[in-house]
């Protein structure tokens, strides 16, 4: 009781009524005001800023129609080759002579286009179904290159046609040449299965390796041309590789995504 007096006196007491008060310092206002700063800056900077991103997919460079693998129709052994790699062929022609049981018979193209692989030799005995070559599906032997990518299956609804993008090159390196520019020309609509990107690129271990995260959807990207490089592409240094670039080259493809404001992400 005698604590509570002195206290009351102490606060009707003439000599304290005339103190200032100090709410702050000035330390306290300055970093009041940086908080402000920043906080305004910030919101600002969410509202009218934008921010890009890149979405990273693996790919080969090939041909807008693919390849096939040419499988035998029949079972022996191959004793003649009567057609070379790199040769454009037409469809219906004779790729191997096969001695069978009932004579000789003809192992033939299905359609037209350019033989990039031959894996049965003289000598070797083939059963029906068996993959002896693989054959590009192409008209004329300067047909442009395209890139396929394989983008996660989640991801195929975030990439746009038209989307740039930008090609890194197995057989070129960037830091010699820099990368190939390309833009998105088509975007599957349903996710791709093993099989299916092994029949489009004539390639299983390629299908096996696009596959091996789960199906995947596939982006065909068109390379821009260049009238003053040797590839005939053009690439982010001024010549790039002073050599063409072959089908079935494996790239790496970064699509660049649109740009969106900060405050997207944070409204439904």
């Amino acid at each position: 009781m005698q604590f509570r007096q002195k206290a009351f006196s102490k606060l009707q007491s003439p000599e304290e009524l005339d103190l200032p008060v100090r709410y702050a310092r000035p330390q306290g206002w300055l970093v009041l005001l940086v908080t402000v700063l920043v906080m305004a800056g910030a919101g600002y900077w969410a509202v009218t800023g934008k921010v890009s991103g890149k979405l990273d997919a693996p790919g080969v460079l090939t041909h807008a129609k693919g390849s096939y693998v040419l499988q035998s129709p029949v079972a022996g052994q191959v004793v003649q080759v009567l057609a070379e790699e790199g040769r454009m062929l037409p469809a219906n022609t004779p790729v191997l002579k096969v001695q069978t049981d009932r004579g000789y018979r003809a192992v033939r193209t299905v359609s037209a286009g350019r033989m990039t692989s031959l894996t049965a030799k003289i000598g070797s005995v083939i059963a029906p179904g068996k993959d002896v070559a693989t054959v590009e599906r192409v008209e004329r032997a300067d047909e442009p290159l395209v890139a396929m990518l394989y983008v996660p299956g989640s991801s195929g609804s975030t990439v746009s046609p038209g989307a740039a993008v930008d090609l890194t090159v197995q057989s070129a390196p960037t830091d010699e040449y820099g990368v190939l520019r390309g833009r998105v020309k088509a975007v599957g609509r349903a996710a791709q299965t093993r099989q299916q990107v092994t029949s489009f690129l004539g390639n299983p271990q390629l299908g096996a390796q696009f596959t091996k995260d789960g199906q995947p959807i596939a982006i065909m990207v068109t390379l821009d041309k260049s009238a003053t490089t040797k590839s005939g592409y053009r690439w982010s240094s001024e010549k790039g590789p002073p050599y063409k670039i072959d089908s079935m080259t494996i790239a790496e493809g970064a699509i660049h995504q649109p740009s969106e404001r900060p405050i997207d992400w944070l409204l439904p």
